[in-house]
């Protein structure tokens, strides 16, 4: 059972799917949010990113 959204904008909660709660944006609930930041803090969230060395020595102009 989805709890009410009292924004009545219809957001659903990036964690579980229920309509948001304005007290816990964009979580429905202080769980939601406590889930979320535990994936944060175990770092399962990551950016990815790509590391090259290649670079044109050319574009470095000596002084």
């Amino acid at each position: 059972m989805a709890s009410k959204n009292p924004s009545g904008k219809g957001k659903n909660c990036p964690q579980c799917g229920k309509l948001m709660e304005l007290k816990f944006r964009p979580f429905c609930s202080q769980r939601c949010a406590q889930l979320d930041l535990s994936k944060w803090l175990n770092e399962e969230y990551r950016v990815p990113v790509i590391e090259t060395d290649d670079y044109d020595e050319d574009e470095f102009e000596e002084e």
